[in-house]
């Protein structure tokens, strides 16, 4: 089959389009025939080696963890999908090999979840890292209440933005940092946009004087220490960008593959609490390009690689 892959840690330069080694469909997984990819800036840091004292890596990987596209084939063990049932999916496993940037994919079956009818492929590929990620944060992590104040970093971005409209959704009033030409963006979302940056506390203040009940922080840093003075007595902050955050009383957040929580994120799609904004898509051939694009940052939505389908998958 064709995919994406590389041999050794780099920059996109590493990064291959050619025939890929074909999965094997084990007793839980299911051949997956993919149809689009979302692109996430944890690919491209795997593939630079930042998370190599995490996980191992079996060379050559094929990078991706998202994905959505159609069941072909179910393994021996799985009762809970069809082939024909169209699928999303944040397909980690706990090494670096057997990713998702390519025509199929053995998905194991906890990390899977029905494609939500109201999203395209490429809206459904561009929900499972970002969906997972605002949820586990703002449910798990924060505990967002109805009534409280959440600021969320980075709120235009592909995590950001899903915080926001869950946020919403929660009963909270979302407080987002953007650019000024995203405001307009993160209001949309249901949140009250404010310029990140030098004097940012400052602005925030100025919104809620007592400072903040949650924060949700997606860039660590400066970032952190800043978000860490805004809280409110009791206040609580979460990162998923700097561990250092345990240093300012918070908690580091790492996503986690849960069909539960991704059927939900489903259904929450389906009820229009949630959407994908797709700003750019690349077919496979090009995906160093997709990974150019999504480490120059300041990405509005996700970006998303898309992979034609022809043949069906042979047994």
């Amino acid at each position: 089959m064709k995919g994406i892959s590389y041999s050794r840690y780099g920059g996109p330069e590493v990064m291959a389009y050619g025939e890929v080694r074909d999965p094997k469909v084990g007793p839980d997984t299911v051949l997956v025939q993919v149809r689009a990819v979302g692109v996430n800036p944890v690919d491209w840091k795997c593939r630079e080696g930042y998370l190599d004292g995490v996980l191992d890596v079996v060379f050559p990987v094929i990078p991706g963890w998202d994905v959505s596209g159609v069941v072909v084939r179910p393994g021996p063990a799985v009762t809970e999908f069809l082939v024909g049932d169209e699928v999303m999916g944040y397909v980690r496993e706990d090494f670096l090999s057997r990713g998702t940037l390519a025509e199929y994919v053995a998905a194991p079956v906890r990390t899977l979840a029905r494609k939500p009818r109201n999203l395209s492929f490429e809206e459904a590929a561009g929900l499972p890292l970002v969906g997972l990620t605002a949820y586990q944060v703002l449910t798990k992590a924060l505990e967002v209440k109805r009534g409280e104040t959440l600021l969320v970093h980075a709120a235009a971005g592909g995590v950001g933005s899903i915080a926001v409209q869950l946020g919403h959704h929660l009963g909270a009033r979302v407080i987002g940092t953007a650019s000024e030409a995203n405001h307009d963006f993160v209001r949309g979302l249901g949140g009250e946009p404010v310029e990140y940056g030098e004097g940012l506390a400052q602005r925030v203040r100025a919104l809620v004087p007592d400072g903040v009940d949650a924060v949700f922080d997606t860039i660590g840093g400066e970032t952190t220490r800043t978000s860490a003075n805004l809280l409110a007595p009791e206040g609580r902050l979460a990162s998923i960008a700097d561990p250092d955050v345990v240093g300012y009383g918070g908690r580091y957040c790492f996503t986690r593959p849960d069909a539960e929580d991704l059927h939900r994120l489903a259904e929450l799609a389906e009820q229009g609490v949630v959407s994908v904004h797709v700003s750019r898509t690349f077919p496979l051939e090009q995906a160093e390009q997709a990974y150019r694009l999504n480490q120059e940052g300041r990405t509005r939505g996700k970006i998303v690689v898309t992979v034609d389908q022809e043949e069906p998958a042979e047994d």
